[in-house]
């Protein structure tokens, strides 16, 4: 087995410095800085009496530090690959890929992609994980890896009507649009995956969309 985890100084480094880079940031903004205009609560905080002021402030920055830190965190990515299938794990996340169906590896931006032998999108997840550690691992494990999409000459940018696409694919399209633009993660996820189903591929560039069919 070949594993390629988030290493595990960067998840302690995010767990102790955002909450405390989130205090110092509001403590300096509210007991410091005492020109700026602040939101309501803030406001209240300021006119507290010390030290309760103090420890008010330090908690909330605290608080708002380890939110962050547990957003930054779900993307802690781990890579597995043994004889029978490659994970990519996150917290709260797991997605096993049998290894047959695995032909290529490569990152799109800040996601590793993994293709099947017909050019279908089989995984995607988010990966801060060094490229040249991930290349090295599924080339050892005898599973291709390029340093970008091999399809990506195949892609066209979507515009409803196109005749090249059935209905079906368009509606697909068109709320993923609408996900695309709210910044909905989930639905995009999930539409990706439908249009997947139905031998499409979708990459985003810049809230635009790109469409491939897979090849066979």
């Amino acid at each position: 087995m070949t594993t390629v985890p988030t290493p595990w100084w960067v998840r302690v480094l995010t767990w102790l410095g955002l909450p405390l880079a989130g205090a110092a940031l509001l403590f300096l903004v509210v007991r410091l800085a005492g020109w700026l205009p602040l939101p309501g609560p803030l406001r209240l905080v300021r006119g507290l009496p010390e030290p309760a002021a103090t420890i008010v402030v330090v908690a909330m920055g605290v608080l708002l530090g380890a939110v962050l830190a547990a957003l930054v965190d779900r993307e802690s990515l781990t890579v597995r690959i043994t004889a029978g299938e490659v994970a990519l794990s996150r917290p709260g996340s797991a997605v096993a890929v049998p290894r047959a169906e695995v032909a290529v590896a490569f990152p799109d931006r800040d996601e590793l992609v993994l293709l099947g032998p017909t050019g279908r999108e089989v995984a995607r997840e988010p990966s801060h994980l060094s490229t040249a550690r991930l290349g090295h691992a599924f080339t050892d494990c005898g599973i291709a890896w390029a340093d970008q999409d091999p399809y990506l000459a195949s892609y066209r940018r979507w515009v409803p009507g196109l005749p090249e696409l059935p209905a079906t694919a368009h509606a697909l399209l068109a709320a993923r649009q609408k996900a695309l633009q709210s910044g909905d993660d989930g639905d995009k996820r999930e539409l990706r995956a439908e249009l997947g189903r139905l031998g499409y591929v979708v990459r985003d560039d810049r809230r635009r969309q790109y469409w491939r069919q897979a090849d066979g």
